[in-house]
Formats: structure tokens, sequence, C-alpha cells
């Protein structure tokens, strides 16, 4: 068997034959149940599972047993993430694609989208309007395309969008979500002060990779599952992995998005920073009914409560692409940052028009204001959070992994969340959103463990009150 977990090649740490022999050993084990006990009892230490203990867990039908897989998620996401849900947002620079994936209507041969390309200018008028919605965390995305789309241009625009100061607003991190590239462009991203980098898989099926990337640099399956090798071989050590679910078949691609995170722990002493549960959906040209392995949703929450479960420290990420009810329950089973607000169309923010989604990259499916969406937040006992602070004081990769698994990050992240939550309050909220969410700070503010903290707590409070922004432990 070909499978070298330290291997930076993708065939040998993401291997073909290690999948199939999980799923036919998941197979002869389904009722096993000292064994998925045993995993059971193991996944109550909050220290991880495998991969193939994981695969398990998720193949499991009783439905005493499902109830326990997600009330040990929920456990886990209480105790290392709190009530804390961070908020972010995607930003679309350009929708050229060089590129032929046959799930995306960024592809080469689509006629039918306007292709778009934003000048600065534009991304100055996109950026204000995030901010006057109140982000301070945004996603950058673009496609595929060395003229259209260079680093270059990617580079200017993440300067430009760290510059724009408009009334209170500014964005604090920018998350980065374009194609796989080399080590020196990896490093030009890190001195661009980038915070992660994020880069979904699609599928980890190679043959099936290949068919769905048909054409375009993206087809070559080995260059863009090592990209997160040499995105930390460049320094960049926060990076979020996700796979498209419903492009394969779930259990494999399940088993090799753990493997993928186990391969970055065991070669780089970190794994993901973040992991995005995406699943394949209508957009222009693209029909989910041309996809055979559509995925329900009992599995799919299944999928978010086992990966809580065996990557407990790494953020979990859901989109608009899911409602509103499946986007409570993720974050009910595991799910810590959600965006909110979200226009999928280059150039969505600054028109704020529907006609604008004709160069839409997928369909919103969660189409609420971001106060809406954070007074829904306040309302399920959420804390929503706008907080930036352990990239910029340097609480990246293992720094960050480090006080999460000694539990101390609780003295940062629950304060830091009420102070960005307070600058939202002020600066942008709906006056219900703001009475509900001033009352959740005060009964808050009770819960921070050390003295000392809650004391600057309360004093950074009251300075914001006055005027002041941009505080952070």
């Amino acid at each position: 068997m070909n499978y070298n977990i330290k291997s930076n090649k993708a065939e040998e740490f993401i291997s073909h034959d290690e999948i199939l022999e999980t799923i036919k050993w998941v197979d002869s084990n389904r009722n096993n149940h000292a064994l998925i006990d045993e995993i059971l009892q193991k996944a109550r230490q909050m220290k991880g599972i495998t991969h193939r203990e994981a695969s398990l867990l998720l193949e499991c039908d009783n439905s005493e047993t499902v109830e326990e897989i997600f009330s040990i998620a929920k456990s886990i996401k209480e105790k290392i993430y709190g009530n804390r849900i961070v908020m972010f947002a995607p930003l679309y620079l350009s929708n050229y694609c060089v590129n032929g994936c046959v799930y995306c209507p960024y592809h080469a041969k689509n006629k039918r989208i306007p292709r778009k390309k934003l000048t600065q200018e534009e991304i100055i008028a996109e950026v204000t309007a995030l901010q006057d919605m109140g982000h301070k965390r945004l996603a950058l995305e673009a496609g595929e395309d060395p003229r259209n789309n260079p680093i270059e241009y990617i580079l200017e625009s993440i300067k430009t969008i760290y510059s724009i100061r408009h009334r209170n607003g500014a964005i604090r991190r920018v998350n980065v979500n374009i194609a796989a590239t080399t080590v020196d462009n990896y490093r030009k991203l890190k001195d661009a002060g980038i915070g992660t980098y994020i880069l979904f898989q699609e599928t980890y099926h190679k043959q099936n990779y290949e068919k769905l990337h048909p054409t375009g640099p993206k087809h070559d399956y080995s260059y863009h599952t090592e990209a997160m090798d040499r995105a930390m071989q460049a320094g960049i050590d926060d990076v979020g992995i996700g796979v498209l679910f419903g492009l394969n078949n779930y259990r494999y691609d399940f088993a090799g998005l753990l493997m993928h995170a186990e391969h970055l722990e065991a070669a780089y002493g970190v794994g993901p920073h973040t992991i995005s549960v995406p699943r394949l959906c209508m957009a222009d040209d693209i029909d989910t009914a041309d996809f055979e392995n559509c995925l329900p949703n009992n599995i799919f929450h299944k999928i978010v409560a086992v990966i809580r479960i065996a990557v407990p420290y790494a953020g979990m990420i859901i989109s608009t692409r899911e409602s509103r009810e499946n986007r409570e329950k993720a974050l009910e089973l595991g799910v810590s940052q959600i965006s909110g607000g979200s226009k999928t169309s280059v150039g969505g923010y600054a028109t704020q028009e529907d006609n604008n989604e004709d160069s839409s990259q997928f369909n919103v499916s969660d189409r609420r204001t971001l106060d809406e969406i954070v007074g829904w937040l306040l309302n399920l006992g959420y804390i929503p959070s706008f907080c930036t602070a352990c990239y910029r004081e340097g609480r990246t990769g293992d720094r960050f992994m480090s006080l999460a698994k000694s539990g101390q990050i609780t003295n940062c992240c629950g304060p830091n969340a009420l102070i960005t939550l307070k600058e939202y309050l002020l600066d942008y909220a709906s006056n219900n959103v703001k009475e509900t969410g001033n009352l959740v700070i005060e009964k808050e503010i009770k819960k921070i463990p050390n003295n000392k903290i809650q004391k600057l707590t309360v004093n950074y409070l009251k300075e914001i009150e006055e005027g002041k922004r941009d505080f952070r432990f």
C-alpha cells in the first residue's frame, strides 16, 4: 500500500488504497458495538480520532449512537469554542477563469455568464459597502486566470483592502481563496499579511477529480492537492481545507479530507486552521440533477458532527449555500464560522441589485442581512464575533493550537468576541439587535474566568462607548 502520512506526494498522503481499505474496514465493523463504544470513549477526550475511526462513526445508523455522536460533538464545540461564532464575508474580485470545472459556472466555456473583474476603485466601493455592514474579516475569491488575475493583481487588491478606512470601519483580516500556486507566490501572500489561505480539494478521488476538471491548470491533481504543503513551506501556517460534497461519493471524500488534516499535522506539526463543508448547489448553467452524489441533510449533519470530533481544534465554516435551518443545526454540531449578508457575484455589495447576480458563483440560500444574522445568533444564545486578534497578535499555526489545546484561548477569544460585538452594536446594529446584544454582553462578562482580564474587558467596553476602537487581547 502506497500510504505515507508524512510524504509530500499527494498520492502517498492521500492514498487511494488506504481509503478503499478504510471503507472496507468500516463495512466489516458496522455492527461491532464494542469497537464503536471504544471510539466514542476516545472521542470524549477531545484529542481527536483517526480517519478510520471517524469513518466508522459516520456510517453508524443506530439512532441512539447518532444522538451520542451529536452529544459529543456539541460538548467538544462548547468546551473549545464556547458560544462564539466568527463572522466573515466573501469578496469576489474576478470571475475570469481558464479552468473547465464542470460544477462551476465560472468554467471557461460558459458564454452565458458576464465576465467581470473589479478595478481598485471598484474594490474600494465593495469594501466600503462591507464596512458599512459591519464586517471586519473577508475571504477574497477569484477565478484562475494568469492573464486577468495574476498574483500581482491579488496582492494589489489586498493592499487596497487593508488601506480603506471608512467611518469606524476597517477590514482587519483578509483570508485568501485562490488557485494553487507556487511557494514564491505563497511567500508574497504571506508578506502581504493574509490570514488563512483557503483552497478546497473538491474531491480526493484522483480519477474523478480529473474528469471534473477536464481542462486548465486545475486538471493537475497532484499540484492542486499539494498546495497546502507549498503554503506551509512558504510560512503560511494557517491553512483551510474542504471538499465540495456532492461531487463524489461522500465516504471516500470524508476519509480523504481527514487524511489531509492528519498529513498536515504529521508533516508540519499543525493541522488545518479551518475545514469547510460546502455542498454542491445550483448555479447559472449548473444543475445538481446532473450529479449522482448529492448529499441529504441527515448525512450532512453527521459529517459536521464527526469532523468536529475528529479534528477538535480546527475551525469549521459554513456558507450561505445552506439554508437557515441547516446552518442552525450545523452551528449546534460543530461549525464555528459563518458568512453573513453574502454576495457571491463580482461587484455585488456596492450595487445590491438582484440583476447583478448573473455573475454569481453559486446560488445563495440564506439571504438575510448581516444584522439579521447577528440578531438571530444572539437569540440562539451565541456571541457573534468580529475578532481578528489571534492573527494580528501572531497566534497562528502551532501557537494558536497550543493555546486552544491548553484551554488558555478562552481568556483571549471570549473577551475579544465581546469587544468586537460591542463595536458592531454601536456602529451598525439596528435598535432591537443593539438591545439584545448589550444584554448578552452584560451576562457574558461575568463568565470570563480570569479576574484581571474581566476588569480589562469592562474598561475596554467603556472606552468603546466613548468612541475608541480596536482593543484586543
